[in-house]
């Protein structure tokens, strides 16, 4: 059975269960169902397609049961039924953290899947040269391909060389060999290695397309008055022309047809002429909303999806930030802890920072699916960034003073009353 198999067929289905049981329900499913199809448990006077139609049932429930029976591949495959990621045609907003290093994470991220999944990746950018950004994409974790690989040619070798000494039963030997496992290639997403840059060949091996605006900005501006900014239209007709160069507008054929990934780095900074993070009461108050205005105009009608991040601690203005959070389908805020009174505070010393979802997209519906939980914590670790439930620790320790437990209860106070009732699961999203 192929990997698109495997995420097609309802193993929900196979066991009699609903994808809303829980774990223990669907164990006594599947030891029923064993029990049930197992070939030692059918009667003498069973005839051979009997047989053979049990052993087929009983490698189906074990086979569900693999992928069902465990946390980490029924999520992957829960996701994969449900959808998720970004849809096409849809605009996401990263509120940036105030040094700008972990928004920054989650934007190489973005464009590192791409890059994976063979998209074309646009990335604009007015500090750093969208080349240099390219260069330090994180490595993608793809030893599960080549060790699979690997382990099908032994498989193959040791068949071969002990076909005469290993035998089974003669009514098994032709049912056709069937895959147990989620590959990491049939995985929702990717997972990476944030010490180890990606290699040369795969970033050269998709179309990238790269826009900086010192570059771009033309020597003597002659630019007639306009709402938006001459930065913000250089960028917004170099996406237009990719858009339509390309054939991510429909106009490709469909065989040939593929998606851009447009990471937009640090909208709404000086660097992009922009005074809405310098006063309060900007000349240009409509430049970057009137920007965003046409770029989701261009992610509706065309095969794009795109990933905007801005320093919203700098914009002094707060209703310039609700309108630019209004014109973005999904909108999350990263706050880090580098620098603050939480760095140092017992409550949080597990984590980097936390992650606020303001806004989640309602395509085709009326309301918007609300989250389980809005207690959402990040850490950066050597190797991966990993999103998590926040967590409080179950008890200070005796070494932990006096005045240190009472910032933890008084925090502990101020979280509960802010964002509900906490959590109880570990579950975390891995990226």
């Amino acid at each position: 059975m192929t990997e698109e198999d495997l995420l097609q067929k309802d193993w929900y289905a196979v066991l009699d269960a609903s994808p809303t049981d829980c774990l223990q329900v669907l164990k006594q499913k599947y030891q029923r169902l064993a029990l049930l199809y197992h070939p030692d448990k059918q009667n003498p006077d069973t005839t051979v397609e009997q047989v053979q139609q049990c052993v087929q049932r009983f490698i189906e429930v074990d086979q569900a049961w693999k992928i069902l029976g465990d946390e980490q591949t029924k999520r992957a495959y829960d996701l994969q039924r449900r959808g998720g990621g970004l849809a096409v045609g849809t605009l996401l907003l990263v509120e940036e953290d105030k040094y700008d290093s972990y928004s920054r994470m989650l934007l190489k991220y973005f464009l590192a899947e791409g890059v994976v999944c063979g998209h074309h990746v646009f990335l604009g950018s007015a500090r750093d040269p969208p080349d240099e950004i390219m260069q330090d994409l994180p490595a993608p974790i793809l030893d599960d391909i080549p060790s699979n690989a690997v382990n099908m040619g032994q498989v193959t070798a040791c068949d071969s060389e002990d076909q005469g000494s290993m035998k089974i039963a003669w009514r098994y030997q032709n049912l056709p060999k069937v895959q147990t496992a989620l590959a990491s290639s049939s995985r929702f997403g990717h997972y990476y290695d944030a010490s180890k840059t990606m290699a040369r060949e795969l970033r050269e091996a998709v179309k990238c397309s790269t826009f900086f605006l010192p570059h771009e900005l033309p020597a003597e501006s002659h630019a007639e008055p306009s709402p938006i900014s001459e930065a913000y239209r250089l960028l917004l007709r170099s996406i237009q022309e990719l858009i339509r160069q390309e054939g991510f507008d429909g106009t490709a054929p469909q065989k040939s047809r593929n998606i851009l990934r447009i990471g937009l780095h640090s909208l709404g900074s000086p660097l992009w002429a922009d005074d809405i993070c310098c006063e309060e009461k900007p000349t240009q108050a409509s430049s970057l909303t009137s920007f965003l205005y046409g770029l989701r105009a261009l992610l509706r009608s065309s095969l794009c999806t795109c990933m905007v991040t801005v320093p919203s601690h700098l914009i002094q203005n707060r209703a310039i930030m609700d309108r630019v959070t209004r014109l973005c389908d999904t909108a999350i805020a990263l706050e880090s802890f580098r620098g603050s009174e939480r760095e140092t505070n017992p409550l949080y010393k597990d984590y980097h920072g936390l992650l606020h979802v303001k806004q989640t997209p309602h395509l085709n519906c009326l309301v918007c699916e609300a989250p389980d939980t809005k207690d959402l914590a990040f850490k950066l670790k050597r190797k991966q960034f990993s999103i998590e439930r926040l967590h409080l620790p179950p008890d200070l320790s005796d070494t932990v003073s006096r005045s240190s437990k009472a910032d933890v209860a008084e925090s502990a106070r101020l979280l509960s009353s802010a964002c509900g009732g906490l959590a109880t699961s570990n579950k975390h999203l891995d990226f």
